[in-house]
């Protein structure tokens, strides 16, 4: 059979292939994240309940005060774990001496720095609006040290910025002795404070502090900063040892090596100290046994650091030192829950949560805001992370 040129060949319809249909179109997407806040308020009111014995409301049998005892502890946990590591990079700002080593480390911390302390902003805020009488008795009694750990703060934050700003030797180096100093300043208040309300301060029948500002430098509150000090040194020297390469490493890897034996030594040296003379505070672990599992946890956790650092597996070990900021400030939560100040006066005045708590609604409020806020918080903090993670490059805008 003979086929002309010009002759054309049948066609067939085209066999369908419907593209696979997608489950979640934007729409849907878009739908799903404005019914989110009203999914969750409606998880939220089938758990609700309410305590006979505080008379607050509850969730899944937690009463409220309870739960903005974990949300304030949770903040400030978030803020001793990420703005920890770079007081503690700060602490070892001088240990460099080159010019090029300061620039790395202070670059290091440079994306993420006024990120983390924005957590100390939250938990301020936490801590006023569901317990604003412990944010009014302690701010009052700890006026100095809250003064001094403000200017540090102020002080921190201008060295950063104004150190690139001049070219000259003496600004530079002005900076950076005012960003250490600042940074080291910043880390053993923060211990101090935390050791004066793990020992208590005389209070009132009205909870207003009766007793002196020298008070607070009592030698288990200095210990407890000094403690607090070698953690956070310990963590960000673990941070730059991530972030740094070629002999600056080899400097850090020295430094922190240093951190993790003035860490363990001091931290040995705390424990004693609170176990032989401040008994009150192990009251909670005698009484239940299974609460050992969390220092137990802490103690696993500081063994791990140096483990993983022995092998070069810096993430893995500031997993562990991350961890082991977490645990030992749970441990300190359940040294106090229910009271979150002590009167050390003797006179009972101890103010706890149900004491310091604000109203039921406002809580419940509160509650709903932290609920919805907590996740978008915690979701942009690692992103900013993610985008800034891996070795520091220096640029024309570094600082």
């Amino acid at each position: 059979m003979i086929v002309p040129d010009n002759a054309k060949w049948p066609t067939w319809p085209a066999a369908s292939n419907p593209s696979p249909k997608r489950l979640y179109t934007p729409d849907k997407m878009k739908i799903l994240v404005r019914l989110f806040p009203l999914l969750l308020m409606a998880v939220i009111l089938t758990s609700c309940g309410t305590d006979a014995d505080s008379g607050y409301s509850t969730i899944a049998g937690i009463d409220y005060p309870t739960l903005w005892f974990l949300v304030v502890g949770a903040v400030f946990t978030g803020y001793a774990i990420l703005d920890g590591f770079d007081l503690g990079a700060g602490a070892w700002h001088l240990f460099f001496r080159k010019e090029e080593s300061r620039r790395i480390a202070l670059n290091a911390v440079g994306p993420v720095w006024d990120g983390n302390e924005v957590w100390l902003v939250i938990g301020g805020g936490t801590l006023f609006a569901g317990f604003p009488v412990v944010y009014g008795t302690l701010f009052s009694a700890m006026y100095i040290p809250f003064m001094l750990f403000l200017f540090a703060l102020i002080f921190r934050a201008i060295s950063i910025e104004f150190r690139s700003k001049e070219p000259m030797r003496w600004w530079r180096q002005t900076w950076d002795v005012a960003y250490s100093v600042s940074s080291i300043l910043l880390a053993v208040l923060l211990g101090v404070v935390l050791g004066n309300v793990l020992l208590g301060m005389p209070l009132d029948a009205q909870h207003e502090f009766t007793g002196s500002w020298l008070s607070f430098l009592n030698p288990y509150a200095l210990l407890v900063g000094l403690t607090s000090l070698a953690l956070f040194m310990m963590h960000g020297a673990i941070y730059l040892s991530m972030k740094t390469q070629g002999r600056l490493f080899v400097k850090v890897n020295v430094l922190l090596k240093r951190a993790i034996i003035a860490f363990v030594i001091l931290f040995i040296l705390t424990t004693l100290y609170t176990l032989l003379y401040i008994p009150h505070l192990s009251d909670d672990f005698k009484g239940n046994a299974a609460l050992f599992i969390v220092p137990t946890l802490a103690v696993l956790s500081i063994a791990n650091v140096p483990r993983h650092a022995s092998k070069q597996q810096y993430k893995r070990a500031f997993l562990f030192s991350s961890i082991t900021v977490g645990l030992l400030l749970i441990t300190v939560a359940i040294e106090l829950y229910p009271t979150v100040l002590l009167d050390s006066s003797g006179m009972g005045n101890n103010i706890s949560v149900y004491d310091a708590a604000a109203s039921d609604k406002s809580l419940g409020i509160m509650l709903l805001f932290v609920a919805i806020g907590g996740p978008l918080a915690v979701s942009y903090t690692a992103f900013v992370y993610k985008t800034f993670w891996g070795k520091v490059e220096m640029d024309e805008f570094s600082y």
